[in-house]
């Protein structure tokens, strides 16, 4: 016979999942965030770059730009929304991990970089691109 599922097993249940629900929606829209990069002419080299530094969302180029775009989605805005979420640190992260991206790819280093944040309330609203974000 099994035994009675408690509130708390199922609380749990709802917490394992949770993850990979925020998971799913942060790809969807790092997709609809790349998809608009490459609509405004942008060529995408590089997604979800990860190195011991951190990790770049996405890397593209056009021209002689290349562009680290940094999506960021919150569906609240209790802690100052999507934007506020880039704290100095994460910007820091960010910037280190570009930096060796650049030492490890000497094409790229050649290029003017700029960092943009893609900000997103919810994974199908509206987009606020914001370039040289930091």
């Amino acid at each position: 016979m099994c035994a009675p599922r408690t509130l708390a097993a199922v609380g749990n249940q709802r917490n394992r999942r949770a993850p990979l629900e925020r998971q799913r929606l942060g790809s969807a829209a790092e997709e609809r965030a790349a998809r608009l990069l490459q609509l405004a002419g942008y060529d995408i080299l590089v997604r979800n770059f990860r190195c011991r530094m951190g990790e770049l969302d996405i890397v593209a180029r056009r021209g002689t730009l290349l562009v680290i775009a940094e999506v960021r989605l919150r569906s609240s805005s209790r802690f100052g929304g999507a934007g506020a979420s880039i704290t100095a640190a994460k910007r820091a992260r960010i910037v280190r991990a570009a930096r060796f991206l650049l030492a490890r790819q000497p094409r790229l280093a050649a290029l003017v970089v700029r960092f943009d944040t893609l900000l997103l309330a919810s994974w199908d609203g509206p987009i606020e691109w914001i370039e040289g974000a930091f």
